[in-house]
Parts: C-alpha cells; sequence; structure tokens
C-alpha cells in the first residue's frame, strides 16, 4: 500500500510508503488532505521529482484488469467485474410489460 502525495501547490507527486508519510506528518511536514484514499500535503518546497508510469489495461470478456506500474514496481493494481446480467433483467422487463399490455 502506498500513500498518495502532493506538493505545497497540490500538483501530485510520486507516492511514498506509509512510514516515510507517517514520519512527515508526526514531523509537521505535512497534512492530512484525504482519507480515503490516504493523501497528504507536504507544507515544504519540494523538487518535484517524477517518474513515468504506464498504465497497462487487459481487457477481458468478463474481468478487465489494470495495473499502473514503474520500472521498478507497481504503484497500482485492480480488477473490474463486468456485469453480465443486464440482457436477462431487460428481457424479463419485456416479458412483464408485454404481459401487462395484454
Amino acid at each position: 500500500m502506498l500513500v498518495y502525495v502532493l506538493n505545497k501547490y497540490e500538483k501530485p507527486l510520486m507516492p511514498c510508503k506509509p512510514a516515510k508519510a507517517r514520519k512527515l506528518l508526526k514531523n509537521k511536514k505535512a497534512i492530512v488532505i484525504n482519507r480515503e484514499p490516504f493523501t497528504i500535503k507536504l507544507l515544504y518546497g519540494s523538487s518535484g521529482y517524477k517518474q513515468n508510469i504506464s498504465l497497462g489495461v487487459d481487457p477481458g470478456s468478463k474481468i478487465i484488469g489494470l495495473s499502473a506500474t514503474t520500472e521498478k514496481k507497481e504503484l497500482f493494481a485492480s480488477n473490474v467485474e463486468l456485469r453480465n446480467d443486464i440482457v436477462n433483467l431487460i428481457s424479463t422487463r419485456k416479458e412483464y410489460r408485454k404481459n401487462r399490455r395484454s
């Protein structure tokens, strides 16, 4: 799990580990902006160093996979399960409507 970081002017920086964020908060060098997802804002100027991040998408028929990675580690990963009951719901609604009208 990583903690999202904003610089002094609320521009996004690279995420950090929770231990680093805890130290920054304890030394009053950062404040909490959001709790979900946990985001901190730095109170001092930073160099603004960022790495290249690549987004990978695996479009499947039932599950879509997403991943954001740098050259060294994975920053974000998720699976999105698509709904496959829509056709049945629409056909059921169509039958109910047909029965009401006849």
